[in-house]
């Protein structure tokens, strides 16, 4: 008996999805519920499961674009059974078969009697192989029934740049590219690439984006940072960032301009009693903005802990449509790549974007004297329909006062 396995729902405003990636060959044998797929949308990627054991035949290739519902492949009852335990053959039906063989994947078809996880790479750790050029049959998995976990893939990359590099094959393929050469690559974009691009094209359109500078003196919090930070990891087992104070600040400064926290929705404006934190963070398949809920409320190391967890979930492709739906406000830090200074572009329908920069040590007048002090430009973009010139200047200055005199954070003054 044939199962069709179809692209299921994602999300409410999620219609279709690309294939990114098989984690199983065409023919091979699965497991119920074991992972044979990636499925990418516009806001996240989903791994596809085998809704019951047999072997996998496949529909579509990597990089279709599939409807919800469309079919992407099948299970066939039986025929796995021999493919994970050869028998004797004849010369030569071995003969005939040696070129499926080398092209199937071994190590998977010899442990498949065993588990199926055993030298089967996660999703994560596939790309990284996939990326670097690295056979799965040669990383040693360290996960749960022998599968191939993102550290073993990281350390088999290690392994892999350091091995010295084989010796060049007297027939070249291609003639080597000649300077001044004029070559073009022509790449699909991603759903989360086309998402993300016609978003901010429709928030330039859209609202009436303007932005405001100020600069913060960061000594006051590093001084802090330096003389705590050891006993903040020690009792919360997480190291105390600068993520966590700019939202503890950014959440004060709302309570005196709640404009900054609201939205427009029609003809209405949407005031806000949370703060839902959009940190933006930078994904291998482009920025992705998951988000701190009811950040009001936390305390530095709940904050430094929601961070660690969301950023972690990012790089590895595993957020979920609820982790980044919604947000009230959104924070960028630029800085970690030496930006200096930009002007970020608003997270519709939110209202305002607050940008961190580089920390620089600069000379500045402090009490009639010149001394150098690590400093950083805030930047703060804002819709001006709905936020006036003197709320979005008094809440940067408000941020700005909190930062600079940290106790204020503790103290809500």
């Amino acid at each position: 008996m044939s199962l069709e396995i179809k692209v299921p729902p994602v999300g409410e405003s999620i219609t279709e999805v690309v294939l990114s990636r098989w984690v199983k060959n065409d023919g091979e044998a699965v497991e119920m519920d074991e992972v044979i797929a990636e499925l990418e949308s516009d806001k996240a990627t989903f791994e596809l499961t085998a809704e019951q054991a047999g072997t996998l035949k496949i529909v579509a290739a990597e990089g279709d674009t599939l409807a919800i519902g469309a079919v992407v492949c099948s299970i066939e009852d039986g025929g796995a059974a021999p493919k994970a335990v050869p028998v004797a053959a004849p010369a030569e039906e071995k003969v005939a078969v040696a070129a499926d063989q080398q092209a199937a994947a071994p190590v998977a078809e010899k442990v498949a009697a065993d588990s199926y996880a055993a030298g089967t790479p996660s999703p994560a750790a596939g790309k990284i192989l996939a990326e670097k050029g690295v056979d799965a049959a040669a990383v040693n998995g360290s996960g749960v029934g022998g599968r191939i976990t993102k550290e073993d893939a990281l350390k088999a990359e290690k392994v892999a740049a350091a091995a010295p590099a084989p010796a060049a094959k007297p027939a070249a393929v291609s003639a080597p590219a000649v300077a001044g050469s004029r070559n073009e690559r022509r790449e699909k974009m991603s759903p989360l690439r086309k998402t993300v691009a016609k978003r901010l094209v429709a928030v330039k359109n859209e609202t009436a984006m303007l932005t405001t500078f100020n600069e913060v003196n960061m000594k006051p919090i590093m001084d802090l940072r330096g003389k705590y930070k050891d006993q903040f990891k020690e009792k919360y087992g997480v190291g105390l960032g600068f993520m966590s104070f700019f939202t503890k600040a950014v959440c004060e400064a709302m309570k005196d301009f709640p404009a900054v926290n609201a939205r427009i929705d029609g003809d209405a404006v949407i005031f806000n009693d949370f703060v839902d934190i959009s940190i933006a963070v930078s994904a291998p398949k482009g920025l992705v903005v998951p988000i701190i809920r009811n950040a009001e409320s936390m305390t530095l190391a709940q904050i430094e802990k929601s961070v660690i967890e969301l950023a972690t979930k990012a790089r590895d492709s595993k957020l979920t449509i609820e982790e980044m739906t919604g947000g009230t406000f959104t924070i960028t830090n630029g800085g970690v790549f030496g930006s200096m200074m930009s002007t970020p572009i608003i997270n519709a329908p939110q209202s305002a974007i607050l940008g961190m920069h580089n920390i620089i040590e600069r000379p500045i007048a402090e009490k009639g004297e010149v001394v150098v002090r690590p400093m950083m430009y805030l930047a703060l973009s804002y819709d001006h329909r709905i936020i006036d010139g003197r709320e979005s200047v008094g809440f940067l200055v408000r941020v700005k006062q909190l930062l600079e005199d940290p106790a204020r954070l503790l103290l809500g003054v």
